[in-house]
């Protein structure tokens, strides 16, 4: 059965255009459109789709202003950003996955341009990721707060026992993708200031988004978060986030210095940065443990890596677990090749990687 999607768009030329293009493809099915986001709103009050094609400026109610109401209104519904703003606007963008769209796709400000054969085949892709993704459930206060106990008691207990010092340099490397900007919300800020570890993230972004979200991660968060650059040295409490659009690696340099380095190689496994690349490049590291994380998207990307560099170092791989992933693939693909030590839901992982790495 087609998945049902419903079209939220100003512009009557552009809506037709998006519809073509999904009606296009046999898994979907278009079964209704708005012109702004006070209509889309009535129509999800009423009923439930597979999927939102949501853009973002819109009058009488934008899509950032809808997206705020079906989080006050805890009406779930899977969303996927379509807008022009999604590109240059990467703030925007970024807020629209705070609040809970899943995944976006860089819209050409001409409808002709849509009809482009690339933009068609990375819509159906991104809608097609989307639409079969789990239904969010918005966290109870009570739920919030007792994670936050949790991760207190963690603490304490890595300041006081054996876990305050675990032998040996230790490294966190961390991939993730679709539902992974939302994700990581849950993980970098709950990392304390003296984690015994730099951190690594390589997310599936575009160029110009992973500087915007290091910046707002570094806002909110005890460790220091920055978009990775060429050259940087790796310190301990620092998290590092690939830059879009470029492949992110670990050089070690004969004095044992670990620093980023960036290739320009072709998209692998579909995607730029990629996370093999970041696994691999650390096959010849000095570290003696890295903490291999694989959090929500789609797709096998961290597999062939972890499986090359656990070959080589040691390793402890930690894999989000289904019933919080928005996407279960590549955590799916790293069980299922046997690598996973140890499957969480996402409100453990940043206790699992404190307890694994220690504080300083």
């Amino acid at each position: 059965m087609s998945k049902k999607i419903l079209v939220v768009d100003d512009s009557a030329l552009m809506r037709r255009v998006l519809c073509d293009i999904i009606n296009s493809d046999e898994r979907f099915e278009v079964v209704e459109k708005a012109a702004n986001g006070l209509e889309a709103l009535e129509l999800l009050k009423k009923n439930q789709y597979d999927a939102v094609v949501l853009d973002i400026n819109m009058p009488k109610m934008n899509g950032i202003e809808l997206l705020g109401e079906l989080k006050r209104l805890k009406i779930a519904a899977r969303v996927m950003i379509a807008s022009t703003d999604s590109h240059e606007g990467a703030k925007v963008t970024l807020d629209a996955l705070e609040l809970g769209a899943m995944d976006f796709i860089h819209k050409p400000t001409s409808a002709v341009d849509c009809r482009d054969g690339i933009f068609k085949t990375n819509m159906l892709d991104t809608l097609g990721a989307v639409a079969s993704s789990k239904l969010a459930v918005y966290e109870t206060e009570e739920k919030v707060q007792e994670n936050k106990q949790t991760l207190s008691r963690v603490m304490e207990i890595a300041r006081k026992s054996s876990a305050k010092v675990i032998p040996g340099t230790k490294l966190v490397a961390i991939t993730s993708s679709t539902g992974g900007p939302k994700a990581l919300q849950a993980v970098v800020p709950n990392l304390p200031a003296e984690l015994d570890a730099p951190v690594l993230i390589v997310q599936h972004m575009p160029k110009g988004f992973t500087a915007s979200l290091a910046e707002r991660f570094d806002g909110i968060s005890a460790v220091k978060v920055r978009e990775a650059k060429e050259g940087d040295e790796l310190q301990k409490g620092t998290v590092y986030i690939a830059m879009g659009g470029m492949h992110m690696n670990v050089v070690t340099s004969a004095a044992g210095r670990h620093t980023i380095h960036y290739s320009d190689e072709p998209s692998r496994e579909g995607v730029k940065p990629c996370a093999n690349y970041m696994y691999e490049s650390l096959c010849d590291s000095r570290f003696d443990k890295i903490i291999c994380v694989v959090m929500t998207g789609m797709g096998a990307d961290g597999t062939e890596g972890i499986r090359n560099l656990a070959a080589k170092k040691k390793v402890h791989v930690i894999s989000q677990d289904q019933a919080t992933c928005t996407v279960y693939g590549m955590p799916k693909s790293i069980y299922n090749a046997g690598l996973s030590n140890q499957v969480v839901p996402l409100e453990q992982l940043a206790q699992e990687i404190i307890l694994n790495t220690g504080i300083q």
